[in-house]
């Protein structure tokens, strides 16, 4: 029999993402598409391989046998282009990056010029996309590099099958409104004061509530966000006290808002995530580690940008 690997490709996704439509979004197809090419991929094995009995989509016993085929194929395809650019010493091709704003804008922008200069050929894909939802794309493949951020006082991301390397640590500062008659001059004074947070599940809502138990207070969280720039906004109209990172204090206008000298806030730690290739070699892809490296050059360049924020 002829398997068309094209086809095998969609079943992959199916099993991994587990259905049509999740599939059908990871390749840019239609649902349509993607069940015309499972109806054919059935007929040149003249086996079901999707169970069609169920609302959900499901793979018969033959269909998960093959998806597991697919999933080796897949890996034999990425080793083989990593060695092909390894023989030819050529490093070009699409890199995929998960990241979030403040990062995209101070991190990712810089480090893009400097790909764009040295390795034209690589050609790299930002998608604005960070948390479980990242982390669950960079497990099916959907990302190549994702950047996360964790509170420092939490364990470094520790997977067998992920690769995690630290690219910057970005210091907390406190900061209130230019309007406030009196700077505070420790955590424990704010007690009492309405707080911009961030949200549970990021690094400054985990600094918050790290700092909260420590000082022995509940925060009153006035206002609960997951961007820096609405966040600082409320912090300059008056509406609380925030922790926030200095990487994010470099969009913020001179005297717009007020930085503490409050120290010993802690500071979130940013890292790159990779996959840990299952093929034969285990060695990191070469085109995703030239952009790690120019990502890293470029959080070196910002130290002294940010000198006036820690040392206000």
């Amino acid at each position: 029999m002829d398997i068309d690997p094209r086809r095998l490709r969609i079943l992959h996704e199916v099993a991994r993402r587990g259905g049509v439509m999740r599939a059908a979004e990871a390749l840019y197809l239609t649902p349509s598409a993607v069940s015309q090419q499972l109806a054919h991929l059935e007929r040149e094995v003249g086996l079901a391989l999707i169970d069609r009995s169920q609302r959900r989509v499901s793979l018969t016993p033959a269909g998960r046998v093959l998806a597991g085929y697919a999933e080796r194929v897949e890996e034999e395809l990425a080793e083989a282009r990593r060695e092909l650019t390894r023989f030819t010493e050529r490093l070009a091709g699409p890199v995929r990056i998960a990241a979030f704003p403040t990062v995209i804008k101070h991190m990712l922008v810089p480090a893009l010029r400097d790909l764009a200069e040295r390795h034209p050929k690589i050609v790299p894909l930002i998608h604005d996309v960070y948390g479980p939802p990242a982390l669950q794309e960079l497990r099916l493949g959907s990302v190549d590099v994702l950047i996360t951020e964790q509170d420092m006082s939490l364990p470094a991301l520790s997977q067998p099958s992920l690769n995690s390397r630290t690219l910057y640590v970005d210091e907390y500062r406190v900061v209130f409104p230019s309007s406030w008659p009196k700077a505070p001059r420790t955590i424990g004074e704010l007690a009492d004061a309405p707080w911009v947070a961030g949200n549970p599940g990021q690094a400054c809502g985990q600094a918050l509530d790290r700092l909260a138990a420590l000082h022995g207070f509940e925060p009153r969280k006035v206002h609960v966000l997951s961007e820096f720039g609405p966040t600082l906004a409320l912090v300059a109209d008056g509406h609380g006290v925030a922790i926030v990172p200095t990487l994010a204090l470099l969009d913020v206008p001179e005297l717009e808002v007020r930085v503490s000298e409050i120290r010993d806030v802690g500071a979130r730690r940013l890292d790159a995530v990779t996959r840990v290739s299952r093929t034969r070699s285990g060695e990191p892809d070469p085109v995703q580690a030239v952009v790690i490296g120019a990502i890293e050059e470029a959080t070196h360049a910002l130290d002294d940008t940010l000198v006036p924020h820690l040392n206000p």
